[in-house]
């Protein structure tokens, strides 16, 4: 059940009221921990539960795309509290990003005895809730609903790499692997005040220079459907066709976790059910260090294998890496190797050099990375095999390291359905500053930075099809 899942973010005694659940980074009402929470401290006290989500105008230089697709789900969670008889409020913060002064103002008027919250790394939420934790005069509960093992639980500090964090998770994985209660019906409290979404959907202060997206509809009824296409189309030829970025063997469920609207537990679980992969099976295959990849024969085990990897080791790396590295997103960020090469390369000859504008356009000489951009900018994501490219190009194409990574995450926070989220920062951290990864043979500009060619993707995918899937024939 809850467990060590809940973390006190201030030590303020219970009062006499509703419990409210702050919904932040985890937008879905079934599979969440940090709701389950909130519910049975209110059955306990015998006080309603409410929820509530802290609308922000801009988050981190987010986009239309992305507010849309936000906006969109939000009414799907006020059509399933109604059926819950859980109150539900949105509220429209347009005064910027560093403090929920209207949350805070919201539990004082509405008398909150207890509330409880999802867990982010991210330094600007970790510093709203460390605002809102000092504000109150009742107990503020996070709750981490968003990693299977908790990120507070599973490392006390940055982790090097992917096998520094792999046993630890592994080690606790049968802990936490268990199934989720349901979200009871209540008795009805009240009714909150009607929300015009309409009028949020084009609300003034949002860049409207991005396109909705059509490939993926927000919201956890289509991200159930997704799993379940993933699971019956696509996860048997996952392990061997994933970095392919015409074989669409991912499983688009990025944009999904990013926002909280399916739960990596909940994936978890239903992908070991599928796979009739029991978790000492999967423990066990990762005790060896042969590479699914290696094997001559791939069973749905080995596909599930490769997935959870990335599903659970990965995506749980990077939570680290925001939670005990402040400086994720700046080059004081990477490891003191990765730093130092960097000084040593920084005058380094460019053959190319191109402005943030040229890069946002795709108007770079190479119509590789131009096709990358471009199916970012049209699409809303990108392949993870060529995110890796497109970043390690960026950093050859700028004047400076910080160049790159604020470049690099200017365009990934614009145009990806899943931008502003720690998978982002740690992979661009990844390819421009060597973090999670060890020093390589030195090379100009990069140093010891790990490089990408042209040519080794053109030996692992039909280069030539992707770029015309992408760019018109007059751009290459």
């Amino acid at each position: 059940m809850i467990g060590n899942r809940a973390y006190p973010l201030n030590t303020k005694p219970t009062q006499k009221g509703a419990v409210l659940y702050w919904m932040d980074r985890d937008m879905r009402i079934n599979h969440n921990w940090a709701l389950i929470h909130a519910q049975e401290i209110a059955t306990a006290q015998n006080q309603p539960l409410i929820i509530a989500y802290n609308l922000v105008s801009n988050f981190l230089n987010g986009s239309a795309r992305q507010w849309i697709f936000k906006i969109k789900a939000l009414q799907e969670i006020e059509e399933a509290c109604g059926k819950k008889n859980i109150p539900f409020y949105c509220i429209h913060d347009t005064t910027g990003e560093n403090s929920p002064q209207l949350l805070i103002e919201f539990i004082r008027t509405h008398k909150i005895g207890t509330v409880v919250t999802d867990f982010s790394p991210l330094r600007i939420q970790r510093n709203w809730k460390k605002n809102v934790a000092e504000a109150i005069e009742c107990p503020l509960i996070e709750v981490d609903a968003h990693n299977i093992v908790p990120a507070r639980i599973v490392s006390e500090k940055q982790e090097y790499g992917a096998y520094t964090i792999r046993s630890k998770l592994y080690k606790l994985l049968p802990n936490y692997l268990d199934s989720f209660p349901d979200i009871k019906t209540q008795s009805t409290t009240h009714t909150p005040p009607a929300i015009d979404w309409s009028a949020l959907l084009s609300h003034a202060d949002i860049p409207k220079d991005t396109t909705e997206v059509t490939w993926a509809q927000p919201g956890s009824r289509h991200a159930e459907s997704i799993l379940e296409d993933f699971i019956r189309t696509r996860l048997a030829r996952y392990a061997t066709e994933r970095n392919d970025p015409l074989a669409e063997a991912q499983s688009d469920l990025s944009p999904y976790l990013h926002y909280g609207m399916i739960g990596a537990q909940h994936i978890a679980l239903s992908i070991m059910e599928a796979t009739e992969t029991p978790i000492e099976k999967l423990i066990d295959k990762h005790k060896n260090k042969a590479s699914v990849e290696e094997n001559a024969t791939l069973s749905l085990s080995d596909n599930a294998g490769a997935f959870l990897e990335e599903l659970i080791v990965r995506k749980e790396l990077a939570d680290n890496f925001c939670l005990y590295n402040d400086n994720y997103d700046t080059t004081l960020g990477f490891p003191a190797w990765a730093q130092k090469s960097h000084a040593v390369h920084r005058k380094d000859a460019r053959e190319y050099i191109y402005a943030r504008e040229e890069f946002e356009k795709g108007l770079t000489h190479d119509p590789l990375w131009n096709a990358c951009q471009q199916e970012m900018v049209t699409t809303g994501k990108m392949h993870g095999y060529m995110r890796m490219y497109w970043a390690k190009k960026i950093l050859e194409w700028t004047a400076t390291p910080e160049d790159a990574l604020a470049t690099a995450i200017y365009l990934n926070d614009k145009y990806e359905l899943d931008g502003r989220d720690p998978n982002g920062y740690a992979g661009i951290a990844w390819s421009i500053g060597g973090v999670h990864d060890r020093a390589w043979f030195t090379r100009p500009i990069f140093g010891q930075i790990r490089y990408m060619a042209r040519s080794g993707c053109d030996k692992k995918f039909d280069t030539n099809a992707y770029i015309k899937k992408y760019l018109a024939p007059s751009l290459f």
